[in-house]
């Protein structure tokens, strides 16, 4: 029997988030999930840690009112929405930006490294869902046993959970890349039904250091190798609702 490992919410597009007892699934993914982003006023860009690593530094939560609240490494705090939160995150980082809703842009635009262990390759502009800052979907699947099959393939890498940010850790007694063969099937937990669509294409983010976890380009290279450079699967909801750490997990 399989049954729900972990859950994530990442309230800000690259900086840690934090993990859940529950979670609530609305029609477009888990609420307040990567719904805020930090904007390079000289690019129009969103960040990410591609572009810059040091943002997985930080953290961010919501708190009770929704209000997100971000930590930066020296464990200063601030609240989004305040204007001194754009002035400390732009000193923070060295230049010009601003923390942005999703709300308030029409699809923000990132980009991601042609050679995912190379910086200094051709960075590729892409448009991200309106709605949301996510690079694809809306909610990110992933389960132990992929874990398992990275960590035969290179066991010299730490491969926590935190490197590939998934919405939902499922805990699975299989072995193999599980959750492939979870696509275009419905997936249920409690009342929510997933529908995962497509396995999740990875970048330079997985091999990006943060606290506790170095950087590590065998990461990407690994899965480059042994799994079309894919890990975990992004999904829709079919079903709204909430979902609970140990709750059973079925697919149909």
């Amino acid at each position: 029997m399989m049954h729900v490992q972990a859950l994530w919410r990442h309230p800000v597009k690259s900086l840690r988030g934090e993990s859940l007892a529950a979670a609530d699934i609305t029609e477009d993914g888990l609420r307040g999930d990567r719904r805020w982003g930090i904007r390079d006023e000289a690019t129009g860009m969103v960040l990410t840690a591609r572009r810059e690593p040091s943002l997985l530094g930080a953290s961010a939560a919501l708190a009770v009112d929704e209000a997100v609240e971000i930590t930066l490494p020296d464990g200063t705090t601030m609240t989004g929405g305040d204007p001194a939160t754009d002035a400390a995150l732009t000193n923070w980082l060295g230049h010009d930006v601003t923390l942005l809703h999703a709300a308030d842009s029409p699809g923000g635009h990132a980009e991601f490294f042609a050679d995912a262990t190379d910086d200094s390759s051709e960075a590729i502009e892409w448009t991200m869902p309106v709605g949301r800052f996510v690079d694809a979907m809306p909610i990110l699947l992933l389960t132990n046993a992929s874990l398992r099959a990275g960590a035969a393939l290179y066991s010299a890498g730490n491969w926590d959970v935190r490197r590939f940010r998934p919405n939902i850790l499922v805990d699975t007694d299989e072995e193999g890349w599980v959750e492939d063969a979870w696509c275009n099937r419905v997936v249920r937990i409690g009342e929510v039904e997933l529908l995962p669509r497509q396995p999740c294409i990875r970048c330079t983010m997985v091999t990006r250091p943060q606290p506790d976890l170095d950087r590590d380009l065998d990461i990407y290279k690994t899965l480059a190798r042994h799994h079309e450079g894919t890990f975990g699967v992004w999904s829709t909801v079919q079903t709204p609702g909430v979902i609970r750490v140990g709750d059973t997990v079925e697919v149909a």
